[in-house]
Formats: structure tokens, sequence, C-alpha cells
């Protein structure tokens, strides 16, 4: 536990004392949450939800999609 309650004042002095370091984490957050909020409802629609009604009907088509044959 010493060494846990060690760590944590190292970080927290650490972020206390910050002037530039915190808007660069600011800016890092912000650019997460767009990342990986926002386009990824803009770029990733929910295919399963939206063409298929019940939960039988979405498994079967990702069954049928990953045992089907490649035709040549």
């Amino acid at each position: 536990m010493h060494l846990l309650h060690r760590v944590y004042r190292f970080y927290y002095d650490g972020f206390k004392n910050m002037k530039l370091g915190k808007s660069l984490w600011l800016i890092i957050f912000i650019k997460l949450i767009v990342m990986f909020g926002i386009i990824k409802w803009i770029f990733f629609p929910n295919h399963l939800k939206t063409n298929f009604d019940t939960d039988l009907q979405r498994s079967n088509y990702v069954l049928e999609q990953l045992t089907k044959t490649k035709e040549k």
C-alpha cells in the first residue's frame, strides 16, 4: 500500500505543478473523444441493428458470413 501511495503522490504532484502540460492533456482528451466517440458513429454504423429485427436473424447472418465458402 505504501508503494501505491508514493506512485499516487508522484503523479499528483507532477500534474499539480504543470502549466503547459494541463492544456496539452486537455487537447489529448478532446482528440480521443472525437476519435472514438463521434467518428465511430459516423463511419461505423450498426449494420446488424439496422438491417435485422431480431437477435436470431442477426446471429444467422453472422454465421452465414463466417462459414460461407469462397466460390471460384
